[in-house]
């Protein structure tokens, strides 16, 4: 069956209910089939259910062929007609028509979905000679699916809070090209699911910015988060504090024992990262605690500085021990958001430097959200 047109309630509807919803395919599909509406109803000399002397010949339902793109593969409903064949023109030019159809549909976003920018993808698809009203209504409908996503409530209580950061260039608004931060936050539902909850980009990764990024969520509705787990950034750690109050904090295990390498010299690093590791097999916190302090001890005559580094980050890295035995292995890092920053790159990696901030944060897919295997959190 063809997918149709999400109109912008049922887009919402399908994020309410939990279903995947991917933006960007949506909204590539939304405008080739906008496309082909125009191109049939010039050749029947009427627009569909329009009624007018001109017509020239009727449609005659769909049928589905197969688009691949990079936003994913589409079945595209082609329009059939009583007398006469009908071919969309994008389909010739395939390659070329497939780049310019995202990155100019990336760019529109950005322009606030502006008549100019669709004008410039419909051209570019090969239809010519688009009146100033059909661009207007495939900008509108756009912009409609893309406020309804920015804009979605989080329903439900999400215990299990992941952020993260990654860096990518960006275009400044003096098309210097300058290293942003995309930042993710990335949610584990009750009922176990897992959700991009929010992304947005930042030309520095600092308080301030973290800050509103998670006022943001809390204002769509984000509540219940018992333990944000990220890195030692600073200024996350302070707004982290100040706007989700009572929630504890895990600091990620993987990127502190990287920094507490850092003050073993080389050759004893093996060692003293698989002792390190024992402190996280115990069976409950207190046994952990027991381990650290002991490793801190045995460190403490050769590595001064490490020890005092595990000894300080004794509470950051063992709070997920707070927390039932079963979901250890998942809330002790942010390696649950690794696979997420891995599909980040595979489409930041195409781009190469993006045409500006709002056209990066697209390239995280809005789709990534997983109905397995995130610790459950029912009965937190």
């Amino acid at each position: 069956m063809a997918d149709s047109i999400l109109a912008p309630e049922q887009l919402l509807d399908k994020l309410l209910e939990g279903r995947t919803v991917d933006l960007v395919r949506d909204a590539v599909l939304t405008v080739l089939r906008e496309v082909m509406e125009v191109e049939v109803g010039r050749i029947t000399g009427a627009s569909l259910g329009e009624r007018t002397a001109e017509r020239v010949t009727h449609r005659n339902g769909y049928r589905e062929r197969r688009f691949d793109t990079r936003a994913g593969s589409l079945a595209l409903p082609i329009p059939k007609l009583r007398e006469g064949t009908y071919f969309p023109a994008f389909l010739e030019p395939r390659r070329r028509s497939e780049e310019a159809l995202l990155n100019t549909t990336c760019e529109a976003y950005v322009q606030g979905v502006s008549t100019r920018k669709v004008d410039e993808l419909v051209r570019a698809l090969g239809v010519d000679g688009v009146s100033k009203s059909e661009v207007s209504r495939i900008a509108a409908r756009l912009g409609e699916q893309v406020e309804a996503f920015r804009s979605r409530p989080l329903v439900g209580r999400y215990p299990y809070l992941f952020l993260d950061a990654r860096y990518e260039k960006v275009r400044d608004e003096k098309s210097r090209v300058v290293s942003m931060a995309l930042v993710v936050a990335y949610g584990v539902a009750e009922t176990g699911e897992r959700e991009v909850l929010g992304l947005d980009v930042f030309l520095s990764e600092d308080y301030a910015c973290w800050k509103g990024f998670l006022r943001g969520l809390v204002a769509r509705g984000l509540t219940g988060v018992k333990l944000v787990i990220s890195d030692a950034h600073e200024g996350l750690k302070r707004a982290t504090a100040e706007v989700f109050v009572g929630a504890s904090w895990q600091r990620c295990r993987v990127h502190f024992q990287r920094n507490l390498l850092g003050h073993v010299r080389k050759e004893a690093q093996g060692m003293v990262l698989a002792a390190t590791r024992v402190i996280f097999e115990q069976p409950d916190g207190e046994a952990a605690r027991a381990e650290l302090r002991a490793l801190t001890e045995r460190l403490e005559p050769q590595f001064g500085k490490a020890a005092a580094c595990l000894l300080a980050a004794e509470d950051e890295i063992l709070a997920h021990m707070d927390f039932p035995r079963e979901r250890w292995r998942k809330l002790g890092s942010t390696n649950p958001l690794e696979r997420l920053n891995e599909e980040i790159a595979r489409r930041t990696k195409v781009v190469g430097i993006f045409p500006n901030a709002v056209c990066c944060a697209s390239s995280v897919p809005s789709s990534w959200n997983k109905t397995t295997s995130g610790p459950s959190a029912a009965g937190t």
